[in-house]
């Protein structure tokens, strides 16, 4: 990590704690420091990464589709960890890597197709304050996706929201995970005055 967290990590402990390294380990290869900063709190960890893991889960809406919603996510808010351990984790469970280096310049990166530049605009809508969703927004991803494939985007959008903004407030930076996987540097943000418009 290139900053301090907010919060000095604690030693993950217990029965809990030691399924929680065991399982980054595996995922990861190492435990991440920002899990000793939510280890100052065992049952929000514990609550947020079980919500986390079922929303994760859920398959109606295409993975590609999903990953590139909630990079656009972690993109808007600024969450240098959650976009970094998304490009890592499309790579690893064999999604799109080329799309989802360029999520951060999504506005003027040519790689995307209609559907996805309508996902990643909901995503971003979304993540404004107050929200920003429109009818003519909805209304588009409900005839190409279904209802089903729409609430789950917009499930998979609201809790990035909420982790991306927590990371955030408490420090919690990139651990540099795609760094690990010899990944290329996910592509800079254009200010959106220089982007091409939404196709």
């Amino acid at each position: 990590m290139t900053t301090q967290t907010r919060i000095p990590p604690t030693e993950l402990t217990g029965m809990f704690g030691s399924l929680v390294k065991l399982a980054a380990r595996r995922m990861l290869g190492r435990v991440p420091e920002s899990m000793g900063v939510l280890a100052h709190h065992p049952t929000l960890m514990r609550a947020s990464m079980g919500i986390g893991r079922k929303i994760d889960a859920l398959d109606t809406l295409d993975q590609n589709l999903a990953s590139l919603a909630v990079m656009a996510v972690a993109a808007n808010i600024g969450c240098s960890w959650c976009l970094d351990y998304n490009y890592y984790k499309a790579h690893n469970e064999g999604l799109d890597e080329v799309k989802a280096r360029e999520v951060p310049n999504w506005r003027a990166a040519s790689v995307f197709t209609s559907l996805e530049r309508d996902v990643m605009a909901y995503a971003e809508a979304m993540s404004q304050t107050p929200p920003a969703v429109t009818d003519e927004q909805s209304a588009a991803l409900l005839e190409q996706l279904g209802p089903a494939a729409l609430i789950e985007l917009t499930a998979k959008v609201a809790f990035m929201n909420m982790s991306s903004r927590m990371n955030i407030a408490l420090g919690i930076h990139s651990e540099g995970y795609a760094d690990s996987c010899d990944l290329p540097a996910l592509a800079s943000k254009v200010p959106i005055a220089n982007a091409a418009p939404d196709a």
